[in-house]
């Protein structure tokens, strides 16, 4: 069965919704209760767009046992054009040609197996714009 954990993030995970704060409009993902900027805490729900900005990324050649097979892969911190950060493997293309200003999109796809049940887990990958 799924964690708990999983089934708290699904707004964000599948719909890709975050928060607005509503003084300084600092954009969160996932949503918060306070607002790391201004420490406000009255915000306004709003829907990522599905494209984006590669800030920084890594390559990991040392996987959990969950990824293992997958390994090298690349992990970025995207950023969207409302401004929000979001963390995303990289898929279809080489580790090596993910680089920052690399523009990508934001694909929904099979993320892992939980469990001995093998419950699969969906969420967002990224993907280099135009693959």
């Amino acid at each position: 069965m799924p964690s708990p954990r999983y089934w708290r993030e699904v707004p964000s995970r599948f719909r890709l919704e975050a928060v607005r704060c509503r003084r300084c409009g600092k954009p969160s993902f996932p949503a918060r209760t306070i607002c790391p900027a201004c420490r406000g805490t009255e915000f306004e729900q709003i829907g990522l767009t599905r494209e984006g900005t590669v800030i920084t990324s890594t390559v990991l050649h040392v996987a959990p046992d969950e990824f293992a097979m997958e390994t090298p892969y690349a992990v970025a911190i995207v950023e969207t054009p409302e401004g929000a950060r979001l963390m995303a493997q990289l898929v279809d293309c080489e580790p090596s040609e993910v680089k920052p200003g690399l523009p990508v999109a934001l694909e929904f796809r099979l993320i892992r197996q939980e469990g001995h049940g093998g419950i699969l887990c969906y969420g967002h990958k990224a993907v280099p714009a135009g693959a």
